[in-house]
């Protein structure tokens, strides 16, 4: 896990569930097959309103890496391809002012990107370039050059170095 993301943020608003996230429709493709995962990236965020497209047609990957929402982020059922969907779209990371927590826990879990919280709400337009520092909790908008503090990660830097819960829980001993 680099501790410098750079990239495009994708601004999203409040309650942001899961069926706009991952579209149950889209849940048909295998997770272990790597030509059907890639199905899972070319519809994330496919349920938004018509708004902003996140990912081109005929496109699997997003031009944004990061994704910068409001609160309650990934409410909804307890959908584990959602995060999965993000991943596998690009995501490196998501920022928002909370996080449902199913949706928190199904990304560290299973390694996909850090979930990451601020306080003081940034100031962003769709197609910003963002850093985020992950060692130091920041998040800097490149164009405005604001930066925002986030929330630390802890021990879950960890697990998502490690590549999910799993493997954390080898590397620590926990589990053979």
């Amino acid at each position: 896990m680099n501790n410098l993301i750079k990239g495009q943020v994708f601004c999203l608003g409040d309650n942001i569930d899961t069926d706009q996230i991952i579209p149950a429709k889209h849940l048909v493709y295998k997770t272990n097959d790597p030509e059907e995962r890639k199905l899972y990236g070319k519809y994330a965020l496919s349920g938004l309103p018509k708004g902003g497209t996140f990912v081109s047609e005929g496109e699997y990957k997003s031009p944004f890496n990061i994704i910068l929402a409001g609160k309650n982020f990934g409410c909804g059922s307890s959908r584990e391809h959602a995060p999965l969907a993000l991943k596998e779209a690009g995501v490196d990371v998501v920022i928002a002012k909370s996080f449902a927590r199913i949706f928190y826990r199904n990304s560290v879990d299973g390694g996909f990107f850090p979930p990451m919280e601020y306080k003081t709400t940034p100031i962003f337009k769709t197609g910003d370039q963002a850093e985020v520092d992950l060692e130091n909790s920041l998040l800097k908008n490149v164009r405005t050059g604001e930066t925002v503090e986030l929330g630390e990660l802890g021990f879950i830097k960890e697990i998502i170095k490690a590549g999910d819960i799993f493997s954390y829980a080898k590397q620590k001993g926990f589990m053979k």
